[in-house]
């Protein structure tokens, strides 16, 4: 009987020697797992916060109970799965969360790349010394043949004139205030006051050339245009009308000429181009308008059919 005890007994050690070596392999490869995985979170901490501040663990190490005597060894090994399982989950949650980050912050470097490129675009430009809009207006192609150089149309020479015609011309008085500027003006103003249009284009344009830059410049362009406008002209006067708004944009008839150029093109049967002036004309002078501009604006737009 007492030798079979014994024999029992070391059958039984035998036994639970042959059981343990898989036991703590396993619980050791749970370790290496567990030091690998705190590693690499470790790692993430400091991309997601290079400055070091901590990234407080979400999953704790659980406090290390307190086997009874005969509880099943597999306790442990089991704790240590539920932290592996745990730990796998957050890297994962840190890592998407670094990934996202990264799209986002390229995204705002493209637009602030784009937007750098765009100002510093806007910021070469020269500054423009006329109005910051400006018409955009199609001179018809007739006004190229009339003109061979339509910035600085040539008016065409008068027909040989009567010895009654000539008598009359020169019985227009030619002023002498002492203002050579002025007086050139105003004796085309009386040339075009008097229908003398060829002659009054030939004047204006001669005034236009020597005294544009002054004050008297804009005056003389806009009659220019008018007189070709009342000769039956209005390619000319497209012309003449664009160019004294678009050189002189603060003269004294710059609104002017903008409001005869789109009566102009209406001759011209280019509505819309003159639709196009009407609405720069209120856009650049619409408070300063008188009412006899603002007048012909709005005829002009319903004559054009304006929307």
């Amino acid at each position: 009987m007492r030798h079979a005890f014994f024999a029992t007994s070391a059958l039984v050690g035998a036994a639970l020697l042959s059981i343990a070596p898989p036991v703590v392999a396993q619980s050791g490869g749970v370790e290496l797992r567990v030091d690998r995985l705190e590693k690499e979170m470790r790692a993430v901490q400091r991309k997601v916060f290079p400055a070091g501040t901590p990234l407080e663990a979400e999953i704790t190490r659980p406090a290390t109970p307190s086997v009874a005597p005969g509880t099943p060894a597999s306790a442990p090994i089991a704790d240590l799965t539920a932290r592996v399982g745990a730990l796998e989950s957050q890297l994962a949650s840190v890592t998407g969360q670094v990934e996202e980050n990264s799209y986002k912050l390229r995204q705002l470097e493209e637009a602030f790349n784009k937007y750098k490129a765009e100002t510093d675009a806007r910021l070469s430009q020269p500054e423009p010394s006329a109005p910051a809009t400006r018409p955009t207006v199609n001179v018809p192609a007739e006004s190229v043949t009339a003109a061979p150089r339509p910035s600085a149309p040539r008016p065409a020479a008068p027909a040989a004139a009567s010895e009654e015609r000539k008598t009359a011309v020169a019985a227009i008085e030619r002023p002498s205030s002492g203002n050579a500027g002025e007086d050139a003006y105003s004796y085309g103003f009386r040339l075009w006051d008097a229908k003398f249009y060829p002659e009054a284009q030939a004047q204006l344009k001669t005034t236009v050339d020597k005294y544009g830059d002054a004050s008297v410049g804009s005056r003389a362009a806009n009659l220019l245009g008018r007189a070709y406008l009342d000769d039956g002209k209005p390619a000319l006067a497209s012309v003449a009308f664009y160019e004294n708004y678009q050189k002189r944009p603060r003269g004294d008839r710059a609104a002017d000429s903008l409001a005869y150029l789109g009566e102009a093109l209406i001759q011209l049967k280019k509505p819309a181009d003159a639709c196009k002036v009407y609405q720069e004309l209120e856009q650049v002078y619409g408070s300063s308008l008188s009412s006899s501009q603002r007048g012909m604006m709005d005829k002009g737009r319903t004559k054009a059919k304006c929307n």
